[in-house]
């Protein structure tokens, strides 16, 4: 897959130059486009893995808050630019709606037709469930109802004070989790799940040269990427909203995506869900509130004020969850049943 990737990025980056250079169709450096990110994204995250390695684990969870969504974050700040607010937003839901059902659903599908029955830390489960309710029921929510009786501005100061609150609680939460809580919660199978002493797979330096050259040649392509989306949303006859939610969302999460799925196969679901979750409060208590902080230079500002659909989306994605992984245990029905929940939602989202 490592080699795959490689020569996607090869031959990807030089095409998405010429792409953008020479003004190709729209469509066809849409999906240019789409493929190198997908490529490039894979590097960026064996490079923040062999980093976090490397200097421990209390600045590696900087490092994976930082640099665990960076390509989204990227798309994302690219199209702020451009003024498009609902593809942001849309982005973000279909983040939170793609780890959850999606990568989850998939993971626990494929993991359990392989085992009867898997099982992870019931105690990471638990926290991860009060996480996920404060960021997305109350953090989202609140700013959606008070946003009815108060003006753009007030809505836009209001989603300050949430974002900058989400931000500090979850530096505490990973403060929480990897120094002053670390291997309290150590979780142990009959067979024995201890926690292993794992090795870098790049150098500090590597890591650090891929991280930069990767994350420049995102940032220059996703900034082309944002101008072909309203012509071939017109092609195709996708929304603004369906292409963040769904493309935006696949697009900026797939290497990831692909590496949950690898590890419940492999018995692994405790990693599986770490991914999913994980990646989950990133965008929620991290990405999110890093771009309405950034909203603020660019001409259009962003409240965290979703639409109806992907606020109710949302909220029922996280209960449907967390009642399915809240017991530490799962299996390939489970998976099968968030993967349905996510199937129903792209249809209603595609015909909006």
């Amino acid at each position: 897959m490592n080699r795959i990737f490689f020569i996607l990025i090869l031959a990807g980056v030089p095409l998405s130059v010429a792409a953008a250079l020479l003004h190709w169709p729209a469509v066809a450096s849409f999906i240019i486009y789409c493929v190198t990110i997908i490529a490039l994204a894979s590097y960026m995250g064996r490079a923040t893995e062999s980093l976090a390695i490397v200097v421990g684990p209390r600045i590696g969870g900087l490092l994976n808050a930082t640099f665990g969504n960076a390509v989204e974050l990227i798309i994302s700040i690219f199209a702020l630019k451009a003024g498009l607010i609902s593809v942001v937003l849309a982005s973000l839901t279909g983040s939170v709606l793609g780890n959850l059902l999606l990568v989850g659903g998939l993971s626990f599908f494929i993991g359990g037709l392989k085992f009867k029955r898997q099982r992870f830390n019931v105690h990471d489960a638990q926290h991860n469930a009060g996480l996920m309710i404060f960021a997305i029921v109350v953090a989202f929510v609140f700013p959606e109802v008070f946003s009815m009786t108060l003006n753009d501005q007030e809505s836009f100061t209001l989603s300050i004070w949430v974002s900058a609150i989400m931000i500090i609680l979850y530096l505490a939460a990973l403060y929480f989790k990897l120094v002053t809580h670390r291997g309290v919660y150590a979780y142990d199978e009959e067979k024995g799940e201890n926690e292993e002493q794992e090795t870098a797979e790049w150098t500090k330096s590597k890591s650090i040269l891929v991280l930069g050259l990767a994350t420049l040649a995102v940032a220059y392509i996703s900034e082309n990427l944002v101008h072909t989306f309203e012509e071939v949303g017109e092609t195709l006859g996708w929304s603004e909203i369906f292409i963040g939610i769904i493309i935006v969302a696949i697009v900026g999460n797939a290497a990831e995506h692909a590496s949950a799925v690898m590890m419940a196969y492999k018995n692994k679901v405790g990693v599986t869900v770490e991914i999913a979750v994980g990646s989950t409060l990133q965008i929620a208590m991290f990405v999110a509130p890093v771009l309405v902080l950034a909203s603020v230079f660019f001409e259009k500002q962003m409240s965290l004020v979703f639409s109806m659909p992907e606020l109710v989306s949302m909220v029922l994605a996280v209960f449907l969850t967390i009642s399915i992984t809240n017991d530490g245990d799962t299996n390939w029905f489970e998976g099968l049943t968030l993967l349905a929940a996510y199937m129903i939602m792209g249809v209603g989202f595609y015909l909006l």
